[in-house]
């Protein structure tokens, strides 16, 4: 009797989870482990200080690098800031190999450069001197590893969007300088992760893609989803009177379920998960690009 209300309850569980065709995040499994980045954290022994990274505190640097790889939904690309891209471009990094992260930014903190991926950075001066003095970004104040982590990839990937301002002056991480269109975002991808990519979308036109819900339910299936969106629509309160729109933000989609023409999505951004009810029409407004990261 025992046995059968357990299998009654998973099947109950089964039919429930089929019924509202929700749709969580694939696992796909990493290169190292959380336990082999701590490790290595622990038995290197941090300076006491860089010539290169002089705003830069050991301490605040250590602990965030500890978070960082403790908690895959900790970084927080700051207030006000263009460091969306790099937030989700993260995600992807420390799931794939948080060894190499930890490895790769001890190394930048020492150095002043460092190769991660067969991707050699060397920030500039001004970048240096600016990571561990950002203010006014919220908790990225004083997350001392995120500020050099963000200002790094900004200040290496470029993109059309930065044609017009590729060096970085104190204040930049607000600017075109940080920012990140579609092709550059996949680009990195692609070099800091073994992660094949497959998108759809673009900058300024919406994907060709009848069922957006259905799309995105498959997606989610066997890889990590990005989505590219224009999250200002979000918090309008008459999506229909929006005409023009472009897209502002990347996010991690970690759920998706329609049910009644309502579409639930569960995404990753800023440090926390955000869960948003839609209509269809509203979802396929939102989406400029969709990029589908798996290992083959």
């Amino acid at each position: 009797m025992h046995l059968f209300k357990k299998y009654s309850s998973f099947l109950l569980f089964i039919l429930f989870f089929l019924g509202n065709n929700r749709f969580a995040i694939a696992e796909i499994p990493p290169l190292s482990t959380t336990q082999q980045a701590l490790s290595y954290l622990e038995a290197h022994k941090i300076k006491d200080s860089s010539s290169y990274w002089i705003h830069v505190k050991p301490k605040l640097f250590t602990e965030n690098l500890r978070l960082n790889v403790t908690d895959i939904l900790s970084f927080y690309p700051g207030r006000s800031t263009n460091f969306c891209a790099y937030g989700a471009l993260s995600y992807l990094v420390i799931h794939n190999d948080p060894l190499a992260y930890v490895q790769f930014m001890i190394a930048l903190f020492e150095n002043g450069e460092a190769t991660f991926h067969h991707v050699f950075f060397k920030p500039s001066g001004a970048v240096m001197l600016s990571a561990g003095d950002l203010r006014f970004k919220g908790v990225l104040d004083i997350r001392h590893a995120e500020q050099m982590w963000f200002l790094t990839l900004a200040d290496h990937f470029k993109g059309y969007l930065n044609f017009f301002n590729r060096h970085y002056n104190p204040g930049d991480e607000n600017s075109f300088w940080a920012a990140t269109n579609l092709a550059k975002f996949n680009r990195m991808v692609k070099k800091m992760t073994p992660y094949h990519v497959q998108a759809v979308g673009s900058d300024l036109v919406r994907p060709w893609v009848n069922d957006m819900t259905a799309y995105l339910q498959k997606r989610i299936q066997d890889g990590i989803t990005v989505l590219y969106i224009n999250n200002r629509i979000i918090h309008k309160k008459n999506h229909d009177k929006i005409k023009y729109s472009i897209p502002t933000h990347y996010v991690i989609l970690e759920s998706i379920k329609s049910e009644n023409n309502v579409v639930t999505l569960i995404y990753w951004d800023y440090g926390n998960r955000t869960q948003i009810q839609v209509s269809p029409k509203v979802l396929r407004k939102i989406i400029f690009g969709v990029s589908h990261c798996t290992l083959s």
